[in-house]
């Protein structure tokens, strides 16, 4: 499995990570086969949140694998915190908690990496300064980062925070690409050109920020799969074309666009089925020519100019 290091840290990661927040619907030997699986690829990062089945997923994560000293070293583990029932919260004393829970649950000493979930409104980013300072001085937490955020949002944490913020947990699939076709369709009138996220993806790769692509074989927000031949007709034909050229699945095809990239962008693939997963890991070893990648970024229903 290829890897690249995360931010601008030393923590080497697979460009491809196993997102555990529908964990909680498997049993405790699904979810073992669906991690040993994971593991045997490569793919050694897991991507948590204390909301993922509240608490649970960490939980049968943990149960599942048998959590013990000599397997945790093997592992890298992320977590998230920010989302509450019906409001955000990003208070030191919120943070604090729910990364103690996520190690009661996780049945581990420390995180490897955590992200604040959501931007706060609320965020006082002094608060954070300080939760982050006591996590990382107990040890229980190394690397810090955020998800969803703006580079607004970001500078204003980076003014009080004294860790580097190495990860940007964002929304990216071939037909939600907002952060690339802003930049596709500058100085122009269409809506594509609205600047709906600050230039993140620049912000990010000046910054040496990982962009960790979240939901990437899906459309909107958390909507169906790009593999509606319905909704997507002309997608999925070029998707399988490109499919049987290099000899993976669709799903494959789609992942390895993103990873095609130059932002050196890890993606977080969510499926609990170790079939699938094993065709996924394959987008690792492939590489979209240039024109392949905007024929399948066209056929999304974008346009060349």
């Amino acid at each position: 499995m290829k890897r690249i290091q995360l931010g601008n840290s030393e923590l080497s990661v697979p460009v491809i990570s196993l997102g555990c927040m529908v964990m909680h619907q498997s049993t405790k030997e699904q979810a073992n086969k669906v991690i040993h699986n994971a593991l045997e690829h490569g793919v050694n990062f897991f991507d948590h949140a204390d909301i993922y089945g509240k608490g649970k997923s960490e939980s049968i994560f943990a149960e599942a694998i048998d959590m013990n000293p000599s397997i945790r070293e093997n592992l890298i583990i992320q977590s998230k915190a920010g989302i509450r029932d019906g409001f955000y919260d990003s208070s030191k004393e919120y943070l604090i908690s729910s990364v103690e829970n996520s190690l009661k649950r996780l049945k581990t000493d420390y995180l490897d990496v955590f992200l604040i979930h959501r931007p706060d409104a609320l965020v006082e980013p002094e608060e954070v300064a300080e939760a982050f300072s006591e996590l990382e001085k107990s040890g229980k937490v190394r690397h810090f980062g955020v998800s969803n955020f703006r580079p607004r949002q970001i500078e204003l944490l980076k003014k009080y925070v004294d860790q580097d913020l190495i990860a940007n947990q964002l929304q990216l699939s071939i037909a939600n690409a907002g952060m690339i076709n802003q930049g596709l369709y500058a100085n122009t009138s269409f809506d594509q050109a609205m600047d709906l996220d600050g230039g993140v993806l620049e912000y990010s790769r000046m910054n040496d920020m990982t962009i960790q692509a979240w939901s990437p074989l899906r459309y909107g927000f958390f909507g169906g799969f790009l593999m509606d031949r319905d909704a997507y007709p002309v997608l999925n034909q070029e998707l399988d074309t490109l499919a049987e050229k290099y000899d993976v699945s669709p799903e494959t095809i789609a992942i390895a666009w993103i990873l095609r990239h130059p932002a050196n962008i890890q993606t977080i693939v969510g499926t609990m089925t170790p079939k699938r997963l094993s065709e996924m890991v394959k987008a690792a070893d492939v590489t979209l020519t240039r024109k392949e990648w905007y024929r399948l970024w066209q056929s999304a229903g974008n346009k060349l100019l």
